[in-house]
């Protein structure tokens, strides 16, 4: 099982950025997908949420900015965001969870937001 994200980089503070994460290897359309981040020296934190029906949660710091989304049959999801803030600055990490067995994770994409 691979989740493989794509997109991040160096993003002005005001832009937009959106990442991909793409899986391999699973029934996607029957996971729940998610979206984390950790900056440094703190946790990982949830940033936004998909379940398989297409239910959508969003942290309180990124909601009106981000807009995760998916695609059951490019077997991707996609995390758009907007009006970045330096402390969206982060490692994002893309998460994939059927059951309590069948978690998995990437290996995340970093996230500068800087001028």
């Amino acid at each position: 099982v691979q989740l493989v994200e794509s997109g991040g980089g160096l993003v002005q503070p005001g832009g937009s950025l959106t990442l991909n994460c793409t899986a391999s290897e699973i029934t996607f359309s029957a996971y729940d997908m998610g979206w984390y981040r950790q900056a440094p020296g703190k946790q990982r934190d949830l940033v936004a949420g998909i379940t398989s029906g297409g239910r959508t949660n969003y942290a309180d710091s990124v909601k009106g900015r981000f807009n995760i989304s998916r695609d059951n049959v490019k077997n991707t999801v996609y995390l758009r965001m907007s009006s970045l803030k330096p402390e969206d600055t982060a490692v994002y990490y893309c998460n994939g969870r059927r059951n309590a067995i069948l978690d998995y994770w990437g290996k995340g994409t970093l996230v500068t937001v800087s001028s």
